[in-house]
C-alpha cells in the first residue's frame, strides 16, 4: 500500500514518529528541512519542512529516516525543483546552524 502525498505538498513529516533525530536535515542537499523548538517533544525539537518549494524529489530525507517518519511525493504527484546553488547554500547554513532554520 502506497501513502498519497498531501496536494501540492512535495515532503511532509510524521510528527507521531518523528524522535527529532535531524538525520533527514542533514541529508537534504536543497534546506528544504530544518528542526523547530518544540516545548511537547521529547527531545524539545521537530523537524520542519521550511522551503518545501525547493525541495528536489531526490528522497534522501525518506531513505535515511530511521522511524519512517517522512515522506517524498512520487514524479506522478508533485513537480519539483532544480537544484540551485541558493539552496546548496541553505542547505550548508542549516547544518551549520546546528540544522535550524536560517534566513538565507
Amino acid at each position: 500500500m502506497s501513502i498519497i502525498a498531501p496536494k501540492d505538498t512535495p515532503v511532509w513529516v510524521d510528527e507521531r514518529r518523528c524522535k527529532a533525530c535531524n538525520i533527514c536535515v542533514s541529508y537534504c542537499p536543497a534546506g528544504v528541512l530544518a528542526m523547530r523548538d518544540e516545548k511537547s517533544a521529547v527531545l524539545g525539537q521537530m523537524v520542519e519542512v521550511v522551503n518545501p518549494s525547493s525541495c528536489i524529489g531526490c528522497s534522501e530525507c525518506e531513505v535515511h529516516c530511521p522511524d519512517f517518519a517522512i515522506m517524498v511525493a512520487t514524479r506522478s504527484e508533485f513537480k519539483f525543483a532544480k537544484l540551485t546553488p541558493e539552496a546548496k547554500q541553505r542547505a550548508e547554513a542549516i547544518k551549520q546552524n546546528k540544522y535550524k532554520k536560517v534566513g538565507v
